[in-house]
């Protein structure tokens, strides 16, 4: 019976040493977060003085891993958040370093975010485009600077892509229409130049595109129609030019469109004004011309309508009045002529939303017709 005992006891001493050993994160992994940590100063909330320990699996702040083998899985840290550490100080992050590269050891990584801490600057590591399985890659509200790496489309399993007001240059890379599953790219508020790549509309699952507030050039892919999910599209204060595909108007989950502060011209498309599934549509400060589409039906609703600031001509269409509703409606700084039509919606409109046009008039307007 003394053997059994003491055969059940060393049992149990090893079946917790084993424990301890499966569940803590894999040195490997440990020196990497700690590295990733020296090259980052964090002075006021302490989060990193949570990362102390052998176990980075174990109330490693923002760190979690996989709990089959203890690989770190997660790195979720934002500077803008409710977390209690934030509710403690009352204020919100700031971190200022570099995004070090032994990062790309951490070869199981599916989600990086470092977002809003506002002073982290340096480069994108080259490297990241080499973890097979990340999925979500969000460094939006820092200072970093260089760009997009250029083998981005490696990462095949990414679906979040967010990158937004930081100082990112340089063109968008090609490869990046190889993210075949992206769902949600964000580069918006930065410095980026060059072209839309053509063949964008590749990027088939994605349902919100965000690259407003940047120096692109060049004209909108007609390709973009192409991808059916779709819902949110911003390409407004860049150096777009061209004319707007009429494609983009048939398709079937865009809510949102903003292309205003561009240097886009030509005419409207019809099959735009008459998408009865957008609901915002600002294409304001452009050199848009022509005649507004006489397209408007009872299906028609607009949160926002905004066509002002350019050089459209003619008479606002009567059909305007057969709109289920619209919100807010922006006419103004264009050459239209003519009386404005009575009736809803523009018995709730200002003379704002009509003024600097050749001639219009009626109400709100004071010139009568």
């Amino acid at each position: 019976m003394e053997v059994t005992g003491v055969y059940l006891v060393a049992l149990m001493l090893f079946a917790a040493v084993s424990s301890t050993v499966v569940n803590a994160c894999p040195p490997s992994d440990r020196k990497a977060l700690l590295a990733f940590k020296s090259a980052l100063t964090e002075p006021y909330l302490g989060i990193f003085d949570t990362w102390t320990g052998t176990d980075c699996c174990t109330n490693w702040y923002g760190v979690s891993c996989d709990p089959t083998d203890s690989r770190v899985n997660d790195i979720i840290l934002r500077g803008e958040s409710e977390d209690k550490i934030f509710e403690r100080t009352g204020r919100s992050g700031y971190m200022t370093g570099w995004l070090s590269p032994s990062l790309c050891s951490l070869d199981r990584l599916t989600t990086l975010v470092v977002a809003d801490w506002k002073g982290i600057s340096g480069e994108i590591p080259a490297c990241i485009t080499s973890l097979p399985h990340l999925r979500i890659l969000d460094l939006i509200g820092n200072q970093i600077t260089g760009k997009i790496p250029a083998d981005i489309g490696k990462l095949e399993k990414l679906t979040v892509l967010n990158v937004a007001d930081n100082k990112i240059t340089g063109e968008i890379s090609p490869s990046i229409v190889n993210l075949r599953s992206l769902m949600h790219l964000d580069l918006s508020n930065n410095q980026i130049t060059g072209v839309l790549p053509a063949d964008l509309g590749k990027l088939s699952m994605m349902s919100r595109a965000l690259l407003n507030r940047n120096r692109i050039t060049g004209t909108i892919p007609s390709s973009i129609s192409g991808i059916y999910r779709l819902a949110d599209l911003d390409l407004s204060m860049n150096m777009i030019s061209g004319t707007i595909p009429a494609q983009i108007g048939s398709m079937p989950v865009l809510s949102t469109l903003n292309l205003d502060s561009n240097r886009i011209t030509g005419e409207i498309p019809a099959s735009l004004l008459s998408n009865s599934g957008l609901n915002i549509v600002n294409l304001s400060r452009n050199s848009l011309d022509g005649h507004l589409p006489d397209v408007f039906t009872p299906r028609t609703y607009f949160s926002v309508l905004d066509l002002s600031f350019n050089k459209l001509k003619g008479a606002i269409p009567k059909s305007l009045s057969a709109a289920r509703y619209i919100g807010h409606l922006d006419l103004s700084n264009n050459h239209l002529c003519g009386s404005i039509p009575v009736g809803f919606p523009f018995d709730h409109l200002e003379a704002s939303s009509f003024s600097n046009n050749d001639c219009l008039c009626g109400s709100p307007l004071m010139r009568v017709c």
